[in-house]
């Protein structure tokens, strides 16, 4: 199965200096259709204004995956971790028992970003948070894995979760496939350039809702970058 959700559908909500759409219910947007995607619970698209942000504030016993798309994004916690996380890399907070933590947009132009928040198979665990440059060059043309349960394996970023969130950069014509396994769920964005999932088409920053697939081939129809989540 594989569902289509346009950009103009999302959840909005603009508050000047954040500009955000929600993919599933999130704050005051509620939808009961859309209340996450197996493990997969929220996938906010975000513009944070330049020399703004978000003040500190807690997380608990969440995996939060944040994508920068353009500009940076600076960390701040209680656990003392600071760092800057530059477009094109990812940062990942295990929220576990419980943290408290301020992102801040300290450039001079507004930072865009995917924050991705999926249930970790445990609850009660330490807090912790990591993050890593990913060069493009490492994803052109087929999926690179940018953060995983499996870490190790896979060379990426830990999550505490049954999960992979991945990312590919296509030129127009190209294409990448997953393989996957019938039972999970897949969610998928493309930030930029239009593409085709397994023979439908997505426009940029539409959401793709997969489920039963266990082959998925994305095609870029234009020069696009494409995100995805893989989770139970």
């Amino acid at each position: 199965m594989i569902d289509i959700r346009p950009f103009d559908t999302l959840g909005h909500a603009n508050h000047g200096w954040l500009d955000a759409r929600h993919h599933f219910s999130f704050a005051s947007y509620h939808d009961p259709d859309r209340m996450g995607w197996g493990n997969i619970r929220v996938w906010n698209d975000d513009t944070i204004a330049a020399q703004s942000g978000f003040p500190p504030h807690p997380h608990s016993d969440m995996e939060i995956v944040t994508f920068v798309r353009s500009g940076a994004i600076t960390h701040q916690d209680s656990l003392g971790n600071k760092g800057r996380t530059a477009a094109g890399d990812v940062q990942v907070m295990s929220a576990g028992t419980g943290i408290t933590h301020a992102e801040y947009n300290v450039e001079d132009e507004a930072t865009t970003l995917f924050q991705i928040w999926i249930l970790p198979d445990q609850r009660g665990e330490a807090p912790g948070w990591g993050q890593r440059e990913f060069p493009k060059a490492g994803r052109e043309g087929g999926f690179a894995i940018l953060a995983s349960g499996t870490p190790e394996e896979d060379d990426a970023l830990p999550i505490r979760t049954d999960a992979k969130v991945v990312a590919a950069t296509l030129k127009a014509g190209q294409s990448a496939t997953w393989t996957s396994y019938g039972s999970r769920h897949q969610y998928l964005v493309a930030p930029t350039g239009r593409i085709r999932v397994n023979g439908k088409e997505a426009q940029p920053r539409d959401g793709v809702a997969i489920t039963g697939e266990t082959e998925i081939v994305v095609e870029a129809l234009d020069d696009a970058e494409v995100v995805m989540v893989d989770a139970r």
